[in-house]
């Protein structure tokens, strides 16, 4: 149930504007400090998963993978493997929908 409503959620970060996609896009956020959290889809590429997992790591901000591609995809409406949300808002109801 509540991971439906953690992509739901995304979905409307989207719509709102509030999002980044793509790999490289979020890493420049990231290293920014204008993401406050990082989705990874647990199906990426083992060298896209350490180069945004290091990232996020290295500037301190939370990155999860507890969803695929298809479902990052869907969410969002486009093919995506990595997503950042970018309004800390979006982020904590997402984190705390995805982890409980």
């Amino acid at each position: 149930m509540n991971r439906q409503k953690a992509l739901n959620m995304l979905g409307l970060a989207m719509r709102a504007g509030k999002l980044v996609t793509g790999e490289e896009m979020t890493i420049k956020e990231v290293k920014s400090q204008k993401a406050k959290l990082v989705l990874i889809a647990h199906d990426a590429g083992k060298n896209t998963q350490k180069k945004v997992k290091d990232k996020s790591s290295f500037y301190q901000v939370p990155c999860l993978d507890h969803f695929d591609s298809n479902e990052l995809s869907q969410a969002i409406g486009k093919d995506r493997m990595v997503v950042g949300i970018l309004d800390s808002g979006f982020a904590k109801r997402i984190e705390e929908l995805i982890l409980g």
